[in-house]
């Protein structure tokens, strides 16, 4: 088993946990994503060195500083409660702040009430709606 082998079955195994719409990622996508220098994919092991949760940070520069996003925060239903999500997100914040970010920013449906207690324990602040519209555009 290679190191891909066990990221795309740990993506089969974690992506439904996350998303009902979005099939796992293949293993070309998931190169792409470890190879680009915007994206840290980030996982945490058991002790066993299962992978029970990743995390995507993305870095990005725009005239106005660097900007960091944290994407698809996901941890195995069997291993929530353990501090997996909290490990996984206080390195993205570390990761962020030495590459000179000066926020991290995250998005989070409301029905996700764990991870929302975590995201405020850990220091985000809900933004007010009405600083900004949050526009979408699908393909």
């Amino acid at each position: 088993t290679t190191m891909a082998d066990e990221l795309v079955d740990a993506f089969v195994r974690l992506t439904p946990q996350l998303s009902s719409s979005s099939p796992p990622p293949d293993r070309d996508q998931l190169h792409e994503i470890v190879t680009s220098p915007a994206t840290h994919l980030l996982v945490a092991r058991g002790d066993d060195g299962t992978i029970l949760g990743s995390l995507t940070l993305v870095l990005f520069r725009i005239p106005t500083g660097l900007r960091a996003w944290i994407e698809d925060v996901v941890v195995d239903g069997e291993a929530r409660g353990q501090g997996v999500g909290e490990a996984l997100n206080r390195y993205a914040i570390d990761v962020a702040a030495e590459r000179g970010a000066r926020s991290v920013d995250l998005t989070s449906r409301p029905s996700r009430e764990a991870a929302n207690r975590l995201y405020r324990r850990l220091g985000f602040v809900e933004e007010p709606h009405h600083r900004l519209t949050v526009l979408r555009w699908d393909a």
